[in-house]
């Protein structure tokens, strides 16, 4: 028999943001077949160099490698997207098939837009959606239909459009402070890895996501943590808050570097000439690498910047 999870009632999922009427985060779920398991990387040989993706056949060689870290380039944004829609999808069913469900964590910006193919055939009829359960790697404490909400983003560019259950979408709750934002999210991703929707990281005691899908700002920052600011350094909590973003708006909670870095797979997905710079910097040989938010990005199982040719112009 199922498991039911009670959590307090400030812990809400939101329907679409034209709607008013506020939903139990989760009512029943079935939560007996999904436990952790052992992940296995789906792309093997990471150890020889990455080849720059086109439309059709490689074109150059990255000259990166890494054991855990892939570096792709693509001929167009368009291609990148492709490329993305199927990397997702083939993660999607192996998670699905091993325990029973797959947690994704969304960014906003960029991002959204080109995960646009997860939207059309094959993957809208052939993904299993209701096994998806999505978060957010940060967020914006404003109202859900706030043009500066990264749910807004997400669910007018992509959840509008698939059929993932309404009770599987973990927004915040947007009517607390900050503060108090971050720690209902915290508590809602603990009742999760409690019953198993969420596995642990065996080698940090987080979290662990089995993707996440991630930009980056032009200044290299990644979620809400911005370079040069404290909060990079936080390694306490899964979740905290920022009332003092370089970046507007001011308020805004987001998963730490722990949480981030205990995930089994991230796609960093970057594209256009103006993130170039941020670009060279975490991925070539400055000295500054360590200065960028982006550089400290990390994965246990593999790691995967998809970029597209302008973004990649200066390494």
């Amino acid at each position: 028999m199922a498991s039911t999870l009670s959590l307090s009632s400030s812990l809400r999922y939101i329907l679409p943001p034209t709607r008013t009427f506020h939903a139990p985060l989760i009512s029943r779920l079935p939560l007996s077949r999904l436990q952790p398991h052992t992940i296995t990387p789906l792309r093997a040989n990471l150890k020889t160099p990455i080849s720059a993706l086109g439309s059709s056949s490689p074109s150059s060689t990255a000259g990166m490698e890494s054991q855990k870290k892939k570096v792709e380039v693509f001929d167009s944004e368009e291609q990148l997207a492709v490329e993305l829609a199927k990397y997702t999808a083939d993660l999607s069913e192996k998670f699905a098939k091993e325990r029973g469900a797959f947690t994704v964590v969304l960014s906003g910006g960029s991002l959204i837009n080109s995960m646009r193919k997860l939207c059309e055939a094959p993957y809208l009829e052939s993904v299993e959606w209701g096994k998806w359960h999505v978060f957010w790697v940060d967020e914006r404490v404003v109202p859900k239909d706030h043009e500066d909400s990264n749910y807004k983003l997400a669910y007018d560019g992509f959840l509008s459009k698939v059929p993932i259950p309404a009770g599987n979408v973990y927004a915040i709750n947007d009517a607390l402070s900050p503060e108090g934002a971050a720690d209902d999210y915290e508590t809602c991703l603990k009742h999760l890895v409690t019953n198993g929707v969420l596995a642990t990281s065996k080698t940090s005691g987080f979290p662990k996501f089995d993707i996440m899908l991630l930009g980056m700002g032009p200044d290299g920052h990644v979620a809400s943590l911005f370079p040069g600011h404290p909060l990079v350094n936080k390694k306490e909590k899964w979740v905290t808050f920022i009332k003092d973003s370089p970046k507007p708006p001011p308020e805004r909670i987001t998963f730490t570097f722990p949480v981030i870095n205990s995930s089994a797979y991230i796609a960093m997905v970057v594209n256009g000439a103006g993130k170039s710079g941020a670009v060279q910097t975490a991925l070539g040989n400055s000295e500054n690498s360590d200065t960028l938010p982006v550089a400290l990005v990390a994965a246990e199982d593999e790691l995967t910047w998809f970029l597209d040719k302008e973004a990649a112009s200066k390494l």
